[in-house]
């Protein structure tokens, strides 16, 4: 299992600041696209990920156990 944590409008539309899933071995493309479909949250491609507090890329595998944090761009001054 795995802690998902959502900022932003990414937390309004799936309505909770964070989700624990089973999602092990998948990678954080794939995670977004599952997420994506089930929440139709927009405009994944443009979301920093985060992998225990550390900046992932999409092709970085998850492991059970790891926390995984969707942030989206932020705009403003």
């Amino acid at each position: 299992m795995i802690k998902v944590l959502f900022f932003a409008h990414l937390r309004d539309a799936v309505g909770e600041e964070s989700l624990t899933l089973d999602a092990g071995g998948k990678t954080v493309a794939e995670l977004k696209a599952d997420l994506a479909a089930i929440y139709n949250l927009p405009k994944m491609d443009t979301v920093m990920t985060a992998i225990n507090e550390e900046f992932a890329s999409n092709d970085e595998v998850i492991r059970d156990g790891d926390e995984v944090a969707f942030i989206p761009p932020v705009s403003g001054g």
